[in-house]
């Protein structure tokens, strides 16, 4: 009985894991096809479209936009929710359930509705479809992520070390930058990762806020409006390498704190 529970826990696990690595597999062979049409049987490996990729004006655009719509916002959204989360935590504030629940409100909004809003918004002000605009929606959809992670790392033993700082002469800035910032930056750094990774992926805002620079994934979408193209498959794996890289970084940076 328990070799025929391991026997379907193991096939179970390797279901679970071929229906969510399949297509990326699926993705990376047949951005390695030398043919035009990413169709089987399989004719490669070539590095032809990736090649194509990079010698593509708009798309190599179009990485460079996302990466600093990503980079900037990433780091806005980290700020702003810092600031609220301490704001919320140390200090006692009339309404402060309310407030944070409004500041979390966009966690369950539809990106589509939010997108929407800030379009109208946008245009009432004069601000133009660009980059900066992107950069705006992403910092939105970002900053409660950011506040929820670090507000839910501020407990009562922080407030009795910043304490005891304050008791020993140091001064409210230096509490929060030699303090209280150290004692949260996995939490920051955490905030810094997923902000980054979700507007690296995000296409609804971007899309819905940006009119001639573009970011790489409303240039894939454009892409693929005129079918199947082999750079699309190329680009997907690019974009996909970057995330796994993102992420073993991030481990690496872990388990270097993590005690021995």
């Amino acid at each position: 009985m328990r070799g025929l529970m391991k026997l379907f826990s193991a096939i179970y696990a390797l279901a679970i894991y071929g229906f969510i690595f399949l297509p990326v597999v699926v993705l990376v062979v047949f951005s390695l096809q030398s043919t035009a049409f990413p169709i089987p049987p399989f004719t490669g490996p070539s590095t032809r479209w990736y090649e194509a990729v990079m010698n593509d004006p708009r798309l190599t655009s179009a990485l460079f936009n996302s990466l600093a719509v990503a980079i900037i916002s990433s780091v806005v959204a980290v700020a702003l929710g810092f600031v609220s989360a301490w704001g919320f935590a140390r200090f006692v504030l009339p309404g402060s359930a309310v407030m944070r629940g409004l500041i979390t409100l966009p966690l369950t909004v539809s990106y589509l509705i939010i997108g929407m809003g800030l379009l109208v918004i946008f245009n009432m002000i004069g601000l133009p479809k660009n980059l900066i605009a992107a950069g705006i929606g992403h910092v939105v959809i970002n900053l409660p992520l950011c506040f929820a992670i670090i507000y839910s790392q501020m407990g009562d033993h922080q407030i009795n070390i910043e304490r005891a700082a304050r008791d020993l002469g140091a001064t409210e800035w230096n509490v929060l930058w030699l303090v209280t910032l150290p004692i949260l930056w996995p939490a920051i750094f955490a905030s810094l990762f997923l902000s980054m990774t979700f507007s690296w992926d995000e296409f609804v805002i971007s899309f819905l806020l940006t009119r001639f620079d573009t970011t790489l994934p409303v240039e894939i979408w454009n892409l693929l409006r005129s079918g199947l193209n082999p750079k699309t498959n190329a680009v997907g794996s690019l974009v996909f390498a970057v995330s796994v890289v993102a992420a073993i970084v991030l481990e690496l940076i872990l388990l270097r704190r993590r005690p021995a």
